[in-house]
């Protein structure tokens, strides 16, 4: 169970503030079941209300440490790329990803699309609508996190992890 002031992820609604934890007073529903009302971080005036004892598909977890974060850094170089050739199959794999909040998770899609963009340039192609959605949530929510842990601005993190992922090139699996 989280504590009031805690801040954690809420799946695709990013960094949040355990504001509260209470029960609704909503016609209907169960008036002992608690719920955590969560403040996203940079979003004035929203609020989010999740069940404590949740059994939905959303992940919640506790944001990382500032020490996790610069290990995260760290062992990027030995993250693989999340390398999926069907378009089917790998927009499945990365909307998984995304709901997992798994930090590693998110440099697997982020490493496989530089490798991607890196392929289709060579053959003189342009990205797809596809990959650069998937790049650009994962960017996010990965900056974001580190950003926030680290206490720099998101440039100054996409520095760093540009700078370790150039370190060691991971083969991919074709």
């Amino acid at each position: 169970m989280f504590q009031i002031g805690e801040y954690v992820v809420h799946g695709s609604n990013g960094i949040c503030r355990v504001n509260d934890i209470t029960q609704l007073d909503i016609p209907g529903s169960d008036k002992n079941r608690k719920y955590y009302i969560l403040i996203p971080v940079g979003e004035k005036g929203s609020k989010i209300y999740s069940p404590v004892e949740s059994s939905s598909k959303i992940q919640t977890r506790k944001v990382i440490t500032k020490k996790e974060a610069i290990q995260l850094i760290q062992e990027i170089p030995e993250i693989e790329a999340a390398w999926i050739e069907n378009d089917k199959i790998r927009e499945m794999v990365y909307k998984e990803a995304l709901k997992s909040c798994d930090l590693r998770e998110l440099v697997k899609i982020i490493k496989n699309m530089y490798l991607r963009r890196e392929e289709r340039f060579s053959k003189g192609k342009k990205t797809t609508i596809l990959d650069d959605r998937y790049f650009k949530l994962a960017e996010d929510k990965l900056y974001g996190e580190l950003s926030f842990v680290m206490g720099e601005e998101r440039e100054q993190i996409e520095e760093k992890i540009q700078e370790r992922a150039r370190q060691v090139e991971v083969p991919c699996e074709q």
